[in-house]
């Protein structure tokens, strides 16, 4: 009956995860318009990723991309510039090691690794922190070759804040 429940509340509070993403960013479709954009040449952004779930991270990573992608910060006159470093039990997403994974999780992180790889080729920087790394047991050689090693993910967040870029927190 525990397994039952447990479930319950992770299929649901996906579910509301997924719809507050949507309305989240359906809503830039239809306004176009971003106060907070006003006066800005451009933005940067780094996002410091720690969270577990690899359904979640799909459905939050879209949001993420659409920060980029949204047509009112690629109508500014520098392109973005998006950094994401990855701690924690993220660093169990972007592993290529399917070992003991269940097959909706696999599922889910395949999906997710694609989403990886398309980022890299939209130029958005991924580094992964070998600390994070060691901590969770998580073997470096088989992280996806698409993520940058950083001895502590702390620093790289410290640097790009101070080259600028605005702190996006993923838990």
């Amino acid at each position: 009956m525990k397994q039952r429940n447990r479930k319950n509340i992770m299929y649901f509070s996906t579910l509301a995860v997924t719809l507050f993403f949507l309305v989240l960013t359906a809503s830039p479709a239809i306004s176009s318009e971003y106060k907070a954009l006003e006066g800005l040449h451009g933005i940067s952004a780094v996002f410091d990723v720690s969270l577990k779930s690899p359904a979640t991270a799909n459905v939050v990573f879209g949001a993420v991309k659409g920060v980029y992608m949204d047509e009112s910060v690629r109508a500014l006159e520098e392109p973005p510039k998006i950094a994401i470093v990855f701690s924690g039990p993220a660093v169990n997403l972007i592993s290529t090691n399917r070992e003991g994974i269940k097959e909706a999780d696999a599922k889910a992180l395949d999906e997710f690794a694609a989403t990886i790889r398309q980022m890299k080729k939209d130029g958005v920087t991924l580094e992964v922190c070998d600390y994070a790394l060691k901590v969770m047991g998580v073997d470096p050689a088989l992280i996806m070759p698409e993520v940058d090693h950083v001895g502590n993910g702390f620093i790289s967040l410290v640097g790009y804040q101070a080259k600028g870029y605005s702190l996006v927190s993923i838990k």
